[in-house]
Parts: C-alpha cells; structure tokens; sequence
C-alpha cells in the first residue's frame, strides 16, 4: 500500500481537537461502580499446557453485568514471587486461544494475562474463544461487534469489552504471584483501543504498550478508510442513515478521549501504510496522551505494524521498567 495519509513532517504533530461529551466521566464512573458492586470472584485453575517453565492457570473473573470473562493465566517458574505481570488484550474476532500462544512475556520473567474478549473467536481455529456476550441489542446491527448496541452508549458492546478490560487487571492483581504495582497492559489494533482505555480507567498501572490502536480518532478514521472494521460503521449508516447517534455513541469509546486522561507512561507503535487504522489516527491519541510517551513509527509497514520487531522494543521497554524501579 502507498502512502496515503498525511505525510510524516505533519503526523508529528497532528493533534485535532476531541469530540467529547459532557457526561463521559460520569457514564464512566456509573459503569465502573455498578461493575464494582459485583466480586470479582476470581478462579484460577491448574492446567496442564504440557510446558515445563510456565504454570498456566484457566482463569475466570466477574466482568460487565456480572458476566464470566475467561483467561489464561501463566506464570514463569523460577522467578521470585510476586513479579511483575503484562494484562494482553486481544486483536479483532480473536479469543485467548491456547497458553503455548502467549510465552513470550513469561520468556522474559513476567506473568501475563490474556483477556478473553467476550463474543470474539468462533470462527478463528488459530485462537478461540471462551467467552460469550449476553447482551443482544435489540436494534439492527452491521456483521461483526463494532455497531452491536451502537444507537446507546449504554447498551453498546464496547462498553462491556472496556469493563471486562478494568476487571481483567483486578484479577491479575488478586493472583498472589503478581506484584499488584508493576501490571503493565499491552495490545494491538483492537487489543490497543481496549489498552487505552483501561489506562485511563484503572488506576495503579505501571505502563502500557499500545499498538496501532483501533476505536482511535473515530470520525477521522471512517471518513479515511474504507477497511473492516471501520466499514463496519459505513455498512450501517448506509442503511440506517442516523450518523448524529453513531458518533454520538462512538464518542463514549474514542481513544483520544481516553489517551486525554491517562497520565502512565506509554509505549506506542504506529505504521505509515496501515490502511486499517491510520496512521494520523494513532499519532493523534499519541500526541493527547497525558502521559510520558515514547512512539515508534514503521514506515513501509502496513496493518502488521512493526510485528516481531516491536516485540523486541517491548521487551526492552520493559526491562528499563524493571532498571528504573530498581
């Protein structure tokens, strides 16, 4: 794919104004405490992955509307507890899949673990899920998640996913071999909306690693591309014809609202030929971040981002957390 988005001298310092509505703290706050209502519950049960450096864990948590949210859980043998710990959420119509899918954190001395996103993964035998979603709107929806529930901000699906995704640290935290200061959030693409988000609603978090994020500068990003999942919303409009409530509903999720507020440190990747979520999009949660941040930009990368690679930047980005904390 060519480059065709802004060009970089103007990326870097792309910084739009946000579209945000005047009760997003406060529908927030109401979720999260009628969430908080409910114990977490958490069960971690023994299973045998058949890996002998890894203790891995079947793990099950109370999320959005008392809903069990499935898990892995892995911990590294060998390494003194508690220890720090990575909470990975996962790409688009992804499940957790199986524990041997996820070593890289604990190869580096960490536990992780891997959110489950509710309704995702039946049809991806690379990664299935465990976890189902409840919660059918009643009104029509485009195929796949993003317009499930999009006419209400109360009743959208994201609002559970981000829920889950506070709940899912809580529950790594509970574990008495994670040390509940130093959880940091990680994920791509879908997994990135869902990090940026629980950045700014879970407070106690030692960093997060946000790649080519999803649900991020949304208007922007629809008008920009014409790729799944964005055209998701396209597909709808063109059938339903109400933008006002869309965008409306989606501005309770944008990234850039939630970059706004997060004030940890962040590690971010973005790629210049991503046609999926475009780059100015990223650089524009990047530049509202409110906290320290670090970004690194793959120019003749596409949706893939920076893929192992940035894995290796990650991996360094944590070993300096582990140097600074002494």
């Amino acid at each position: 794919m060519a480059l065709f988005d802004l060009p970089l001298d103007q990326l870097t310092t792309y910084r739009p104004d946000r579209d945000e509505p005047a009760d997003f703290d406060s529908f927030w706050q109401r979720t999260l405490d009628e969430t908080a209502s409910r114990p977490l519950d958490p069960v971690y049960r023994p299973y045998d992955a058949a890996l002998t450096g890894v203790t891995a864990y079947d793990t099950e948590f109370t999320g959005y509307g008392g809903d069990r949210v499935h898990a892995w859980l892995l911990i590294p043998a060998g390494c003194p507890a508690p220890m720090p710990c990575v909470v990975h959420y996962l790409g688009y119509g992804a499940g957790r899949g199986l524990p041997h899918d996820h070593l890289v954190w604990p190869a580096a001395g960490r536990a992780v673990l891997v959110m489950d996103t509710r309704g995702q993964g039946a049809a991806n035998p690379h990664s299935a899920g465990a976890t189902g979603d409840p919660h059918g709107a009643a009104d029509p929806q485009a195929p796949g998640f993003v317009t499930r529930g999009i006419l209400d901000p109360g009743q959208y699906y994201y609002r559970r996913v981000f829920t889950d995704a506070v709940r899912a640290v809580d529950a790594a935290a509970a574990h008495p071999a994670v040390d509940d200061r130093r959880i940091v959030i990680h994920g791509a693409s879908q997994g990135g909306a869902i990090a940026q988000a629980a950045a700014a609603l879970r407070p106690g978090l030692e960093a997060a690693m946000i790649d080519v994020p999803f649900l991020t500068h949304v208007r922007r990003a629809v008008d920009l591309t014409d790729q799944d999942p964005y055209r998701e919303v396209v597909r709808f409009l063109a059938a339903q014809r109400v933008p006002e409530t869309v965008f409306r509903t989606l501005s309770y999720f944008d990234g850039l609202n939630f970059a706004a507020r997060a004030t940890i440190p962040a590690l971010y990747s973005v790629a210049l030929r991503d046609t999926v979520c475009p780059p100015s999009t990223v650089f524009a949660a990047y530049h509202h971040w409110a906290g320290e941040r670090e970004l690194t930009v793959y120019p003749w990368n596409g949706h893939e981002g920076g893929a192992g690679r940035q894995r290796g930047v990650q991996l360094r980005y944590l070993r300096s957390l582990v140097s600074a904390a002494g």
